[in-house]
């Protein structure tokens, strides 16, 4: 092999290991909230405490890797910044209250519903980016991105129906499917105007998201009455129950890498046909482990959300490029 060979082949892997990495951090992580939010085995009603501790392993991740960034410069690199500085709470709270919505109700909504489901019940943030990205920065989509929106509409629905059929539809989960959907949408729109006044750096976003959130999530806590029932929890001092909490949270925090890690060595696009790729196995993998059996017309629902999720990231992609050629060609003359 020739060193230019040898090179392609080394990126290659490299890829490979990344997309996988991601996978299986991705997929690991919604069993394991699956089994922390709602298992026999930790028995806890209350998921805005459990989301919250896993905010604050990924706090004292951050507060961690920022401390030794400082003695080890050579060794360790992390951005420098202050949360409780006045000017940076007052950039990036309104999105941290975007953020805090966002992982309270993706929870809720795993909480409530199968895993096979919890794809399908969270497949409308295409459709809501659509809407909200004309309705508050003005921009709009194609003719064929808007079809695909609607195609993905048919298959929630369908797929909801076929839930209410089997008797398994969890109204409730749905709702917060949605809501998630929606505050995931409205988060990625505003993360947009955030992120250049914190010189593009997603980890400082990070540190200070989840900096917030912690804060945040406290009287949301007592006004769902979960500081009673962790109270009153008698599983409260045990080894397993906090070692399950300290695995979650740091899976919470290393789905953020893996994933922004997977969009530097690929592009946008490929992450999300990586994403839907990925979503397809979770359903797969979902059915076999808690043994679901599950109608045609289910697994047909499935396939249209996939399909045409994985269709808008294709066109959107077109579509950008074509824009990009454009914008040069106006430049050149």
């Amino acid at each position: 092999m020739t060193e230019l060979e040898n090179g392609i082949l080394s990126k290659f892997i490299y890829i490979a290991i990344v997309v996988s990495a991601y996978w299986i951090i991705s997929i690991l992580t919604v069993f394991i909230n699956k089994a922390l939010l709602s298992s026999d085995s930790i028995n806890l009603d209350a998921p805005l405490f459990v989301t919250w501790c896993q905010c604050i392993v990924s706090l004292i991740i951050c507060v961690t890797l920022s401390n030794l960034s400082r003695r080890f410069p050579s060794y360790i690199k992390f951005p420098e910044g202050n949360p409780y500085c006045k000017e940076t709470l007052r950039k990036v709270l309104p999105l941290s209250l975007l953020f805090t919505g966002m992982i309270a109700t993706n929870n809720l909504c795993l909480k409530y519903v199968d895993v096979a489901f919890y794809y399908i019940g969270r497949s409308l943030t295409t459709v809501f980016n659509v809407v909200f990205t004309y309705l508050i920065l003005g921009q709009k989509t194609s003719t064929k991105c808007i079809a695909c929106c609607g195609f993905i509409v048919i298959g929630f629905w369908l797929g909801v129906d076929q839930e209410h059929i089997a008797g398994s539809l969890s109204v409730l989960g749905t709702i917060f499917g949605v809501l998630g959907s929606l505050t995931l949408c409205l988060y990625s729109i505003h993360m947009k105007q955030v992120l250049p006044k914190l010189n593009q750096d997603i980890w400082l976003l990070s540190y200070y998201n989840n900096a917030y959130s912690v804060i945040i999530f406290l009287p949301l806590m007592v006004a769902n009455g979960e500081h009673i029932t962790v109270y009153n929890y008698d599983k409260i001092g045990s080894l397993f129950f906090w070692s399950a909490m300290i695995v979650g949270g740091l899976c919470g925090f290393a789905i953020g890498y893996v994933t922004a890690l997977q969009i530097k060595v690929t592009s946008p696009l490929t992450h999300n046909i990586s994403g839907t790729a990925k979503a397809c196995a979770q359903t797969v993998l979902a059915t076999y482990w808690f043994n679901a059996e599950k109608s045609f017309m289910w697994w047909t629902s499935n396939a249209i959300v996939l399909g045409a999720s994985a269709m808008y990231a294709r066109i959107r992609q077109l579509d950008l490029s074509k824009e990009y050629r454009e914008e040069r060609e106006q430049l050149k003359l």
